[in-house]
């Protein structure tokens, strides 16, 4: 019988904007602070990585490239599969993933290096239904943390997905640990659309967003992402340090760091009395 082909791609870009805003006053009654810059993410399916390393001598997976994926970036960090571990982490959670899909949006690396501040995984089930969504999270600090939010009923709505989750992991110098992240996603399609709102107990404190429009993973758009973004992963590890740089001037207040401890999978789900 003829070999058939799966008619969606196994990676694709998003070219969009990611923007920060502090809601609150600084003290002294300085506005809010907010940024924003142009960014690429990576959309790639962790069960089809040959496939993907096919698609564009300009892009390797697991070996050094213009632009590439390695698998040693997230999860354990080991460079074991992450399809596996997000099946463990699924399973950690009560989800049984049977086989079914998992993608994951990053930032790739370009030229060797990439830092990733928020990554996420978009897994389904054997039947394609989107059944569960992890956040991973990494500070500056070289830490890591996993939020692992399963999709439940009352969470999806037309305009997409909303989950909730207590803060458990230090990120911001200047924001404190009793903290709760509200996050709303629109899942990949032609468009990705991800917002964190972060509150504490006054009020919104945080916002944060990313809002990208697909592009095919090809030659010519690699080139032409590489031409007007060639430095994005170390402008952004540039703008964490810059901001937060500004942020102390104008008189935010640093939190002291809590005494690091190891961050393992999972963060499961927050107990219903809880949310």
């Amino acid at each position: 019988m003829p070999e058939t082909r799966n008619p969606v791609p196994p990676a694709a870009l998003y070219s969009g904007t990611v923007m920060h805003a502090r809601l609150r006053p600084l003290p002294g009654g300085r506005g809010p602070h907010r940024f924003q810059y142009r960014v690429m993410n990576l959309l790639i399916d962790l069960g089809r990585l040959d496939e993907a390393d096919r698609m564009s001598p300009l892009f390797q997976v697991n070996r050094r490239g213009l632009f590439s994926f390695h698998e040693r970036d997230h999860g354990p960090r080991d460079g074991t599969s992450l399809r596996a571990h997000a099946a463990r982490l699924a399973a950690s959670a009560g989800v049984d993933l049977g086989g079914g899909r998992v993608r994951l949006l990053c930032y790739p690396r370009i030229l060797g290096y990439a830092f990733n501040p928020l990554s996420v995984y978009y897994c389904e089930d054997r039947a394609g239904r989107l059944s569960l969504l992890i956040y991973e999270v990494r500070n500056t600090f070289g830490e890591m943390h996993s939020y692992i939010c399963p999709v439940e009923d009352g969470e999806v709505s037309p305009a997409g997905i909303r989950q909730e989750r207590s803060k458990t992991f230090y990120v911001s110098p200047f924001i404190g640990m009793a903290a709760r992240y509200h996050f709303r996603m629109a899942p990949p399609d032609a468009a990705v659309k991800i917002r964190i709102l972060e509150t504490d107990a006054e009020g919104p404190l945080l916002a944060a967003s990313f809002h990208g429009r697909r592009q095919p993973l090809a030659t010519r758009t690699l080139l032409a992402s590489f031409v007007m973004l060639p430095l994005m992963t170390l402008k952004i590890i540039a703008a964490i340090h810059v901001e937060a740089a500004l942020l102390w001037l104008k008189g935010a207040r640093l939190v002291p760091r809590p005494a690091p401890r190891n961050h393992p999978q999972p963060s499961g789900q927050t107990p219903p009395a809880a949310r």
